[in-house]
């Protein structure tokens, strides 16, 4: 099983918010690797990561980073594939993250989501490779229909809750 999607880190304390990219990606049984790659600390292996991805079979790339947040600008710069950065809150709420993801040059577009939003860079991951798969988008599909469900169940709940000028 070769790897379609990338999840790359600036550091490993990104985890915990990465994490939720690679458990999506897991149920959608789209094949991935994680790695912890620095544009700061090992700009060597960036560049021989992001020149060499589509050559492994990589479709789509997920990258995380804080504060500075140059990671997903420094790959994009070096491949064309789809690039979607996710900002980290580690300092000054994210913002400093997202500002630095956002704001990139004419020719280096980065797809951005919110703030540790690592599922839905997942979600736009799985979007972009259903364009040429049904079975993947089926999949996602299903997936969209279960939050119809979830927020349906959820107002079947609030009718049980009982207050004394609750009019539904």
């Amino acid at each position: 099983m070769n790897p379609v999607v990338s999840i790359i880190m600036g550091s490993t304390s990104d985890l915990k918010i990465m994490e939720k990219a690679a458990a999506f990606l897991d149920e959608m049984e789209i094949p991935f690797e994680v790695n912890a790659l620095s544009a700061h600390r090992t700009p060597e292996e960036v560049e021989t990561f992001a020149k060499n991805a589509k050559e492994r079979g990589i479709k789509v790339i997920i990258a995380g980073a804080g504060m500075a947040a140059h990671l997903p600008g420094v790959i994009a710069a070096m491949t064309t594939l789809p690039v979607i950065g996710v900002p980290i809150n580690a300092t000054l709420d994210g913002m400093d993250s997202l500002l630095a993801i956002v704001q990139m040059p004419p020719g280096i577009p980065v797809a951005t989501v919110g703030i540790n939003g690592a599922l839905n860079a997942a979600i736009l991951a799985v979007q972009i490779l259903s364009v040429n798969d049904e079975k993947t988008a089926s999949k996602l599909r299903t997936y969209k229909k279960s939050l119809k469900q979830k927020i349906v169940k959820a107002n079947e709940e609030l009718k049980k809750v009982n207050y004394k000028f609750k009019t539904n």
